[in-house]
């Protein structure tokens, strides 16, 4: 029997090392866009390696998770100014700021009924907003859960981590909550995305991955190296899901069965955080180093 193709891995440097890429999703332009945390803005990577930043208007804003969103623009959180950030894929860059100077918005998605949907983690609400600016917010039935990453799961709800109170989180357009503790005590929950069935999410202090259904049932899969730190996840439709691992400096890939594999970055110390699919079919992930990689997405 052959053996397995290795994937072809690339990593190509944007900015200097103080920049700190962390958000990145695909847009509707067929290009790569990022959050530049350090630095106070957002940029647009094209497929040929053209590179655009754009400056926000306060330069400690710390934008941090970005989401493609129904309007044709790209929508992104502002973690400190509390704020909530919209860039055209022409470069035009407005925000929203939240009721309460309180929130820490972070993770940011796409909801079913035309609005975006984010958390905020410090303080304890889901947050959703209309492409025309109009905020609702919903508050959280547990303290201290620090929502962090908020995904649309195939019942039509949002699901989040509550890193704080080692849970996952839904709720419905309408404002209707429900948590679900996780099995593995002090797991971390953070990133998190779903597929056509289910959805994944990454347990960063206990080196695991794992699956919620519709119906709250858990899953939990071990990494290899149990000190990875995996960090953020994107679900594909064919039910796969792939993770960043910020401690080891890999990007790993999980089956619905729980069979894993890992590849490596050139610089394992690069610190991998977000991670989408391309519009080239490939995975792409931001690199706290400054720039970010590519891996090839195998059958």
């Amino acid at each position: 029997m052959p053996s397995p193709r290795t994937p072809s891995v690339s990593t190509f440097r944007l900015t200097d090392d103080k920049a700190g890429p962390y958000g990145i999703a695909a847009g509707p332009d067929g290009a790569l866009w990022l959050t530049l945390v350090h630095r106070g803005s957002v940029a647009r990577l094209a497929l040929d390696g053209a590179f655009e930043e754009y400056a926000l208007d306060a330069a400690d804003c710390r934008p941090t998770v970005v989401a493609a969103g129904p309007d044709g623009a790209l929508w992104f959180t502002r973690y400190q100014d509390h704020r909530i950030g919209r860039v055209t894929t022409d470069g035009e860059v407005t925000s929203f700021p939240l009721p309460a100077a309180d929130g820490g918005p972070y993770g940011i998605t796409a909801g079913p009924d035309g609005a975006l949907w984010f958390t905020e983690t410090t303080g304890d609400r889901i947050g959703r907003i209309t492409p025309d600016g109009e905020v609702t917010e919903f508050a959280l039935p547990v303290a201290g859960g620090f929502p962090s990453a908020i995904t649309t799961g195939p019942d039509g709800a949002l699901w989040f981590t509550l890193n704080g109170a080692n849970a996952i989180g839904r709720i419905t357009v309408d404002g209707d909550t429900a948590v679900h503790p996780l099995p593995t005590e002090a797991a971390g929950p953070v990133g998190i995305a779903a597929d056509g069935r289910a959805v994944w999410f990454a347990e960063i202090l206990a080196g695991q991955i794992g699956r919620i259904l519709p119906d709250g049932r858990v899953t939990e899969f071990p990494l290899p190296d149990r000190s990875a730190k995996p960090h953020a996840v994107v679900a594909a439709a064919d039910g796969e899901c792939w993770f960043t691992e910020w401690g080891t400096g890999r990007v790993g890939r999980i089956t619905e069965t729980g069979e894993i594999t890992e590849h490596a970055l050139p610089d394992p110390s690069s610190e991998p955080h977000g991670i989408t699919l391309g519009p080239d079919g490939a995975l792409w992930t931001a690199l706290e180093t400054g720039g970010v990689a590519r891996v090839e997405r195998l059958p």
